[in-house]
């Protein structure tokens, strides 16, 4: 089991079989360094390993859930500051290499490691749940949305194909799917639930509650058949080509990567970036010699 000090997750038990993991930075609203990656790897451990445990919340504290990968960086830190999960290898490795091993350890393997956990999880998802933050919420089983929930992956404007955990013709159909990439606009609480990727939209104001009964209600279940079922489901959606199409659209993902960083000189095109992003990625960079330019 992985053990980390826990800063950016808190783990609880608010009833009987029931985890809830919470990411708890809302000043950042919420988004995903490597230390909330790591350190939401040992809570979903933790809830994973522990028998008395049958049903995993992941709620975020604040008004937004998720504004995704925290492009301002990893705050002096690297992969060395934490337990690694997978076996890609050498994430310092120069051109391509490191960055996509480095990415496929936080990000891909890392979802799948926590879509496959054998036992049901749910999302409850407020305020805003931005491209990176799709991928917390698309591991999970059930996704239970505020009414003022909106999803939106903006790496189109960033030069991207989509998030690295491409689910979105899973999520929505593959039609709407390719209108919510290719506009890169927000999808309401409604609208996705809709389309089937949301279960249930609930009041502003009772989404805990309404999540805590749904877990407790799933958790009065048999332990091995819920983990059974899960594993069913999860194998017929793998069945109709899912982890190919994943695995495909993660190494686009890079390509676009690599194409950004051969025409920009950094990874993600900068004009997509918002002015506050882009200026402290000039910060950054420009120690390293490169800078950001205003626009294409």
């Amino acid at each position: 089991m992985s053990e980390i000090p826990s800063q950016q997750v808190r783990y609880e038990t608010p009833a009987a079989h029931v985890a809830l993991i919470t990411l708890a930075r809302p000043d950042a609203r919420n988004a995903q360094g490597m230390q909330m990656t790591y350190e939401l790897n040992a809570a979903f451990d933790r809830a994973a390993h522990d028998d008395q445990i049958k049903v995993i919340i992941l709620a975020a504290d604040g008004p937004h859930f998720s504004a995704g990968h925290d492009l301002a960086g990893d705050h002096g830190k690297t992969w060395r500051d934490f337990p690694i999960v997978g076996t890609w290898g050498d994430f310092d490795a120069e051109g391509a290499e490191g960055r996509y091993g480095r990415e496929k350890e936080i990000y891909l393997e890392m979802a799948e490691r926590w879509r496959n956990i054998p036992k049901p999880t749910i999302a409850a998802v407020q305020g805003k749940c931005i491209s990176g933050g799709l991928i917390l919420v698309w591991v999970c089983d059930l996704i239970v949305a505020a009414e003022d929930a909106e999803f939106q992956d903006t790496t189109m404007d960033l030069g991207l194909p989509g998030a690295e955990f491409f689910m979105h013709p899973y999520e929505l159909g593959t039609r709407k799917a390719k209108e919510w990439l290719f506009t890169a606009g927000l999808l309401s609480a409604r609208a996705a639930e809709a389309r089937g990727m949301v279960n249930r939209v609930v009041p502003n104001g009772t989404l805990d509650s309404e999540v805590l009964r749904l877990a407790s209600s799933i958790a009065e279940k048999p332990a091995f058949a819920l983990k059974t079922a899960k594993e069913l489901c999860n194998s017929a959606q793998d069945l109709m080509g899912r982890r190919q199409t994943v695995q495909h659209a993660f190494a686009l993902h890079h390509l676009g990567h690599v194409h950004n960083q051969v025409k920009y000189g950094v990874h993600v095109d900068p004009a997509g970036m918002p002015a506050k992003v882009r200026e402290k990625f000039n910060q950054r960079m420009g120690m390293a010699g490169a800078r950001l330019p205003k626009d294409k």
